[in-house]
This record gives C-alpha cells, structure tokens and sequence, in this order.
C-alpha cells in the first residue's frame, strides 16, 4: 500500500504532499547502519517517477536531509571537537566526553554515518531516475533535468567529503537501492580514489547548476546561498582540489567565485549607488565590522551569523523560514536563550585575556574573538550563531566591560548553518598560492591580510584599522611561517564551524606525520597532555573507527588498524 507523507519543499517555502515509498526505502527513512539500505518496490517506484514535481520533491528531500539534526551533530563533531577549539561545557554526554579525552571507540554513537548514506541514496534516485522522469513529462525540460542532476551530484558529494575527511576509506556506490538484485555489501575505497571521483562528478555537472535562483534585487535573493548554485559547487570544488593537493585548480575555482563576487558587488553598486556595509578590502568586497554610519562593531558578524544569507554566503543550510526542522545543533551544544551554556564550550587560551592584549591567538581589537565566545565568571561559553546581533566597541578596550558589548540572543532554534562562505574561498586560494610557489607568497598574505584587516574593523573611510592594528608581510619570510599565518587565521576565522579538525587533518597529510596536529590539539589539555600526543601520533588515530555495527553486517569493512586492539578497545593507552 502507498502512502502518503510530507516533504518540505524548501524552493517554493510551502509544504507539498508527495507520493512516498512505505517501508522499502531509505530514501526517506531512516536506517541504523550503511547496508540496511533496502530495495524499493518496482510497482511503487513506476507510480512514482512520473513528473516533474517528483524529481522536485525528491531533491529538496536531498536538502532537508542535509538540515537533519542527527547528521548536523556529526558536521560539527566530526569536524570541530578533537580539534584545539572545544572542550566540555554544561552537562556533556559521556560520549562526546571520551571524544574530547581522545578515547574513540567503535562503539561510540557518533562513529555511525548513516544519515549521511540516507542522504546519499536519495542523492542516488535523483541522478538515476531525473532523465526517466524528463523523457515523459514535456513540462521536466532538459535544462530543468541537468540543474537537478547537479544538486543531487553536489549534495552527494559534499555528503562523501565529509565521510572521506572523517574516515578516510568508506563504501562508495554511485547507484541507488532500486532493485532485490542489487549487492550492497561493499569494501572501503581508498580515500585518494572516492575524491578522484567526486571531482570528476562534480566537473561533469559544475555548469549545469543554476547561477541563482532569484535575481540580486528580487525580495528572495538572500535565498539563493540555501541551495546548490555553480558557486557552490566551483568552491566544493576549490577545497577538494586543496585537499588533492592540485594549487592550480584550487586558485583557478577560487578566483571563478571571487570574480563572481566582485560583478555581484559592482552590480549592487550600479543599481543602488552605495553599499554602506561592504567595503572592498585589498580587492575583495567584504562586510565591514564597523560601516562608515556606525560607531559600533559587529555589523559582519550580525549580517553573515545573525540575519543569515548575506552577501558573503555561498552555501548554507536554511532554517529561517522553517517551522520544521529548526537547528538543535547551536541550541543543543553552543547555547541558547534559554541556557547560555551548550554542552560545548571554548578553552581557556582561546580567548582569555584577549581584551587584555595577552592573548596568542587574538589580538586584543579582533572583533572574531568578542563574536564568537563570551566571558562568564573565568570561563568561555560559546556565542557564535546563539547571538543574533551583536554589538560593541573595541576602541579602548582593555579589560572585558569596556567593550560595551549588548547581544540579542536567538529565542528559537533557527541559526542557518554556513557550509561556504566568501573567507573560505579567500583562504583556500591563500593555502594553494603559499603550497604552490615562494613567489606567490605576496598574493597569499593578500589575502589572509584582508581577511584579518576585516575583523580589525578596516573601513575605507577611516583608511586603516582601529587601533592600527595589522600583519605585517615582513614576519613571515618562510613557507613555514606563512602556512602558520594561514592556520592561524582559518582558525580565528572559522572557530566553531566544524571545520578545524578538517584543517589539522589536511596539514598532516600534506605533512605525512602528526606532528604539528599534536602540538596544536594538545593547547586544550591541562593533563594528560603527553597520553594525548602518544595516541595522535599514530597517523591511523586521526580518523574515527567504523562503528562497531557497521563491521558485524559487512564483513569486507575492515577496522582502522588504529583500532584494532579488542573488540571496543581504542589505542591502548
């Protein structure tokens, strides 16, 4: 029997009814392991892929799996919590707990993936059955077809590149569950091989994804950065292409969205007069901080984390205008209105002491540290995406008070979740120029410069920073000393959006040792210190293990030999 269920279709911002499969697919249900992947029924399938409208609502079925709060978690775990930017905060489960203490263990919930496999599989379907669907249906044009298929291979992608950063081997398909005949007991592909493939998946549809969705001027352009455009996917690209170590193709992306970015602003230019919020800074139109009709900061982080889709998104997860689902992830673990300590929170040395000026990683007039953290009673709760707005003053601040600092906390859970944005792509280009050549240390530093000029409250009025403070090209000579810039400033930059460990992970790998992963993870740490490095030098440890139920049903997985010593045991300490 068919029936029938509710997507939210997230393109037209209403809910349709849509034809879905009962029990046989994971294409929309859920499933406790990668092979519980079942077949669907061919009688259901042939009722369904008719119309154009189902392709519609299998893709933003594709989204709003993107937007599941058990798959969120795991984008910012995975991404975040080994790394030197997190530690325990109010009430921690035991299981995030062991991961901060570097215990993993295949029994840990957060070694399953399957809501990512869920999310692949209708992936899948889409790539599968969209030409079907358009040779039947004379409203599914060709263009309409493609535009689809590079969603679907998009989101796909991004799905992988989580778990290859994650896992680094995984089962890897391409074909969706559709029949009984269908083996899905699948080995690990080396992790070099799946990014191959997504790479050459994503340069076969790059041009085939919409430009935007609404024109700039239109009340939903800020709705444009919520789904896969060829932006999205020239930026998915630059960071595969950084991670396969190819500079050239890693700048050559990066410079095809900074352009874009550019025309966007000199069109806003033409068609407004004046941008009082964006300013260019070394070349690049940016948000400023503190915009020529204001005496106080917090402008950029207000636009870009507070209101959501500014002008610097390329892709993010969308909750604004969503009664379902909402974004447990901040509320749950960063914090909420209702309580301002999540279950995660900042180290020590992160911020303390930064309106002070002895800080290492912040300088005291870094706007970042103030937006993304606050101080409570010597400790640090987290207030990146918990604030809607935000404001302050960094003018004559030497000791927290000073700031004047006035918040607007979120009283619901609707905080979009930035998987791109426009310092991504300064900083991925940055990364390639400094791996690439010694002569393109001066265009890197460019970049990291603006990047940093920014969040000291650069205003092309004032024709220089608050305070004055800068980088100065001449401290980093070396390779080294700029890859350090690079790192320290990406963490600054991204601090508690998934996407450190991603960074220390990358390093070493580049590397082929732990070395400089251990001695920055290990910054958080106040004991144990030295068990910790032992266990990080394992270049295997790294990566999670495959979940304990994930080996009992597929016997051609094979355990990461970092864990390999006992049925649930970790590296032996």
């Amino acid at each position: 029997m068919i029936t029938k269920q509710y997507i939210y279709n997230k393109v037209r911002g209403k809910v349709v009814a849509s034809l879905l499969l009962p029990l046989s697919s994971v294409l929309f249900t859920g499933c406790s392991d990668f092979l519980d992947v079942l077949p669907m029924n061919e009688v259901v399938l042939e009722n369904f892929w008719t119309e154009k409208a189902d392709v519609t609502s299998v893709v933003n079925s594709c989204y709003a799996g993107m937007e599941d709060a058990d798959l969120m978690t795991r984008m910012m775990v995975w991404g975040e919590l080994r790394s030197d930017n997190l530690k325990a905060g109010s009430n921690v489960s035991n299981d995030l707990n062991e991961l901060l203490k570097e215990n993993l263990l295949q029994t840990n919930p957060m070694c399953n993936w399957s809501k990512f496999y869920e999310v692949i599989n209708r992936c899948n379907t889409v790539v599968h059955y969209a030409p079907e669907v358009q040779a039947i249906d004379p409203n599914y044009t060709e263009s309409d077809m493609k535009a689809n298929i590079a969603e679907a291979v998009a989101i796909r992608s991004l799905c992988y590149f989580y778990l290859i950063r994650t896992f680094r081997d995984v089962p890897f398909t391409t074909e969706p569950s559709i029949n009984d005949a269908q083996n899905y007991i699948l080995p690990a592909t080396p992790f070099n091989q799946v990014l191959d493939t997504l790479i050459a998946d994503l340069e076969r549809v790059k041009n085939d994804a919409p430009r935007r969705y609404y024109p700039d001027d239109s009340p939903n352009a800020d709705q444009n950065s919520a789904y896969i455009t060829r932006w999205a996917i020239y930026t998915l690209l630059a960071d595969m292409y950084l991670w396969k170590g190819d500079w050239d193709n890693a700048i050559r992306y990066c410079d095809l969205v900074l352009d874009f970015k550019r025309s966007q602003y000199d069109e806003m230019l033409e068609r407004e007069g004046n941008v009082m919020n964006i300013e260019l800074i070394n070349g690049i139109p940016m948000l400023v901080e503190m915009p020529s009709y204001s005496s106080v900061q917090g402008n950029a982080y207000s636009a870009i984390f507070g209101t959501g889709h500014s002008f610097e998104s390329i892709f993010e997860l969308d909750f604004k205008n969503d009664q379902n689902p909402t974004n447990s992830l901040v509320s749950t673990y960063y914090g909420s209105a209702n309580n301002r300590r999540g279950r995660l929170g900042a180290p020590d040395f992160l911020v303390m002491d930064v309106a002070k000026g002895d800080n290492t990683v912040f300088k005291k007039k870094d706007c970042r540290a103030y937006e993304a953290a606050e101080e409570d009673n010597s400790s640090y709760y987290i207030s990146k995406y918990v604030n809607r707005s935000i404001s302050f003053t960094t003018k004559s601040v030497n000791k927290w008070d000073d700031l004047k600092l006035a918040a607007s906390l979120r009283s619901g859970s609707d905080a979009n979740w930035i998987i791109y944005r426009l310092s991504d792509v300064m900083l991925i280009k940055a990364e390639a120029l400094i791996e690439r050549s010694e002569a393109d240390f001066p265009a890197a530093f460019n970049l990291i410069n603006a990047v940093n000029k920014r969040a000291l409250s650069y205003s092309m009025t004032m024709a220089s920073t608050v305070g004055g403070d800068t980088l100065k090209a001449d401290d980093y000579p070396s390779k080294t000393n700029m890859e350090d810039l690079l790192m320290d400033e990406r963490q600054r930059e991204f601090l508690f959006e998934g996407k450190r460990w991603y960074d220390l992970v990358r390093v070493s790998r580049r590397d082929g040792n732990t070395t400089r992963l251990a001695s920055w993870v290990s910054r958080k740490y106040k004991q144990d210190v030295n068990v910790i490095k032992i266990k990080l030098a394992d270049p295997n440890y790294i990566y999670f293990p495959y979940a304990k139920s994930e080996l009992k049903v597929n016997p051609l997985l094979k355990q990461n030999p970092a864990f390999n010593k006992g049925e649930d045991s970790e590296l032996t300490k």
